[in-house]
């Protein structure tokens, strides 16, 4: 409910010459009777099942469409009639947006209560499994207006059909709102989400075989040349492909291939970048083009805000981590031998193409630094999505196509709407440090690339979750479900002995720090974070209990 379906339904229907139908105000035709009083009298079963038969009944007509109450999945035969009849469009709100859309709508009998935000968040873990199961194609709400969603609308619906979507069904052409669904799932549709900045905004877009694409990439390059800058890893599997896409859309190219890994992250390296861009000339209309992991992805996105005082730059992230959390905020930089990523700038791409295919060829040890950061956004922000994580891992640690996608998109999606209220970490964005103080700190401690970024966070988490816990914020479950949840990912979640003198010295070392106070980001309780300085005893006894013991 409060996603905008009845607005943007009428809009997409105006666009496709097709006739709007909304099968609320259908219910209401039926019975002659307002839905705030069918609840009322009848009660919500009753509703449901006339909603069920409504369902039924429009699903079987062509050339609509139908925008559904946001409880219409929740009837298996619904979700079975929406799924095999049609093209199911999920637009996903936040609670936020729910809440500020729907606060003075007395129209909804479900949120006439005390507290709609815990009724609107209870609704939404109750929903979203079925919306998920349901939907062939979803779109991230935030803040865009009604055309941009439309015509982001239009543009998943002709990937997914391979139809142009604008196109009338009377000349033969498969109708794209309402296509069979065995043909629509012979591929999963790409999802496009935005990070909302105003002017800076760009689109996050997610799916299968990208970079295979020749206009993906191309089509947002807006000079004559671009810059593909990766590793030695990622360069025999893609560089070629990227590089041919660019070329047959008549760009020039000039590949940049630096050495793989985190101790690579460093001014050498930088050096190496800038010293191709003055040598080749390059202007200020170049494209520079992250394709690699995080390293690459932080490198070229410094290299592309500081050269010329600032160079377009896209972000084609091909590890997991990458693509569920560096490649998604604008920040950029290098490390520092006395701290990670000390050095750097804000500055957000063009857009973010995430190729899930890409993470075909990821090695297991990578694949778990992945999802250290998915566990970390479901357990500061999204107690379900934590939920869902837990019942899942298995398949996501398969490498599960469908899992996977989603544990992209919605850690996309959380990140995109903390980077949208504080873009350069003025306060909100530090929570996406839960688990980075500790992390850091190991990274800085054993030598940058001994262990991969998301061990350290993922050992960082179980040492967040103990001081949290010793702190009184979380009771002894959840800190043992948070433990057991980085373990399944394979992480580790023994930190190593660096000494405790050491461990406050590389942890006083923090972006978040404020006159010298050591700042962690908890958790109070799952799902809820907290930025708080904590007391020296407790910080000392929680390194002691998560630290392995001396040899």
């Amino acid at each position: 409910m409060g996603s905008g379906k009845t607005t943007v339904g009428r809009a997409l229907a105006k666009k496709l010459n097709k006739r709007f139908i909304d099968s609320d105000h259908e219910i209401e035709a039926r019975t002659g009777a307002s839905i705030p009083l069918i609840f009322e009298i009848e009660g919500e079963e009753s509703f449901r099942q006339r909603e069920a038969e409504v369902i039924r009944d429009l699903t079987a007509q062509q050339d609509i469409v139908l925008a559904t109450g946001g409880g219409a999945i929740l009837n298996p035969d619904s979700r079975s009639y929406l799924k095999s009849r049609g093209t199911v469009v999920y637009l996903r709100a936040s609670v936020n947006s729910i809440l500020q859309r729907t606060s003075h709508d007395k129209n909804r009998p479900l949120l006439q209560t005390a507290d709609p935000r815990k009724r609107i968040e209870e609704l939404a873990r109750q929903r979203e499994p079925y919306y998920r199961e349901v939907a062939h194609i979803t779109i991230e709400t935030g803040r865009p207006n009604v055309q941009w969603l439309v015509h982001t609308i239009l543009a998943q619906l002709e990937l997914a059909t391979g139809m142009p979507a604008d196109t009338d069904s009377s000349d033969g052409h498969i109708n794209p709102v309402f296509l069979k669904s065995e043909y629509c799932m012979q591929q999963l549709s790409p999802i496009t989400l935005s990070v909302d900045l105003g002017e800076r905004s760009y689109p996050i877009v997610i799916g299968q075989a990208l970079l295979s694409d020749t206009e993906s990439i191309g089509r947002h390059v807006a000079g004559s040349r671009a810059v593909i800058v990766t590793n030695t890893v990622v360069a025999p599997l893609y560089l070629d492909r990227v590089a041919a896409s660019l070329a047959a859309a008549g760009k020039q190219v000039t590949p940049i291939v630096l050495p793989d890994g985190e101790k690579e992250k460093n001014w050498a390296n930088l050096m190496q970048i800038f010293d191709v861009l003055l040598t080749e000339k390059c202007d200020r209309k170049t494209t520079l083009i992250a394709l690699g992991g995080g390293v690459i992805g932080d490198m070229t996105g410094f290299a592309a805000a500081t050269y010329m005082r600032g160079v377009p730059f896209i972000q084609v992230p091909t590890t997991l981590l990458a693509q569920v959390d560096s490649s998604v905020g604008g920040k950029t930089g290098i490390n520092h031998p006395l701290g990670k990523n000390m050095i750097g700038a804000f500055y957000q791409p063009q857009i973010v193409i995430a190729d899930t295919s890409t993470l075909d060829t990821l090695p297991p040890r990578e694949l778990s630094a992945g999802l250290a950061e998915v566990i970390k956004h479901g357990a500061i922000i999204d107690a379900a999505f934590f939920d869902w994580i837990e019942a899942n891992i298995a398949k996501l640690i398969a490498k599960d196509a469908a899992a996977l996608a989603y544990a992209i998109q919605r850690s996309c999606e959380i990140k995109a709407d903390v980077v949208r209220q504080d873009e350069r970490e003025g306060g909100l964005r530090a929570i996406l440090n839960f688990g980075h103080t500790f992390g850091h700190a190991i990274e800085a401690g054993l030598g940058y690339g001994k262990w991969l970024h998301g061990e350290a966070v993922g050992c960082g988490m179980v040492m967040a979750a103990e001081l949290a816990h010793r702190m009184q914020f979380i009771d002894a479950d959840a800190k043992a479900r948070i433990r057991a949840l980085v373990q399944a990912a394979g992480l580790p979640v023994v930190a190593p002995d660096l000494g405790a003198e050491r461990w406050l010295e590389l942890m006083q070392v923090d972006k978040k720090n404020e006159g010298g106070q050591i700042k962690f980001i908890l958790i109070k309780p799952l799902g809820t974070p907290i930025i708080i300085t904590v007391p020296p005893d407790i910080l000392l006894a929680t390194l002691k209990a998560c630290v392995t013991q001396p040899t």
